[in-house]
């Protein structure tokens, strides 16, 4: 992450709180927008990985979206804490690049489509004793192994919280097809975290029998 339009070092921009940094921001003072900038830069990356699975791809889309920030600061008017604003900016600017690069490889409409609607089911328990059984490192590989579809939806449903009426309106799909990306997510992930516990298990076996 390289954003710097002043060189100020992270320590220089220390001196700013986050009050004092967005409003001299909003006036055009670059040293504080870097300072908003040092304060948030981990959030937004970790954001834009999880939803794009990508370390080069989320790289990149921080640095767009501070720029984005940059130039549309004067819009935030302090009515929700600034995280929350970013938060929500950082989300729908990744979600208008899929978009974009979705319209320009595939026909309108077909982004989100699977190749066959499963039954829509809602999480239950237990999703959540799996969630809570596995290796952290097996399910960040599992989530990244996911059709991107899948993967958008699962990370704004399950790992930000957003209800499916917001998603379906973010991404211009159907309610039910929200909720039916989420649940093959679901299963995809349930199969593929078993798959590599089994293999886990596996590994250990042989290794033991030396």
């Amino acid at each position: 992450m390289l954003l710097n339009l002043t060189g100020a070092t992270e320590l220089e921009c220390e001196k700013f709180s986050e009050a004092e940094a967005i409003q001299c921001a909003k006036q055009g003072n670059a040293q504080a927008f870097e300072a908003l900038y040092h304060m948030h830069k981990r959030r937004v990356y970790a954001l834009c990985l999880r939803m794009t699975a990508n370390l080069a791809g989320a790289d990149d889309l921080t640095q767009e979206v501070f720029l984005q920030v940059f130039r549309k600061i004067g819009t935030f008017r302090g009515e929700a804490a600034f995280a929350t604003w970013l938060h929500r900016t950082t989300v729908n600017f990744v979600l208008m690049y899929f978009r974009k690069k979705t319209l320009a490889t595939v026909p309108h409409g077909s982004a989100f489509e699977g190749e066959e609607r499963a039954p829509i089911r809602e999480s239950g328990e237990e999703d959540a004793r799996l969630a809570g059984s596995i290796n952290r490192l097996d399910l960040t590989r599992a989530i990244a192994g996911l059709p991107r579809g899948c993967r958008t939806i699962f990370v704004l449903h399950d790992v930000e919280g957003y209800e499916h009426h917001e998603i379906a309106a973010m991404l211009g799909c159907s309610l039910g097809n929200s909720k039916s990306q989420l649940h093959k997510a679901r299963m995809r992930l349930r199969n593929l975290l078993i798959a590599s516990r089994t293999k886990r298990q596996l590994n250990r076996c042989e290794v033991g029998a030396v």
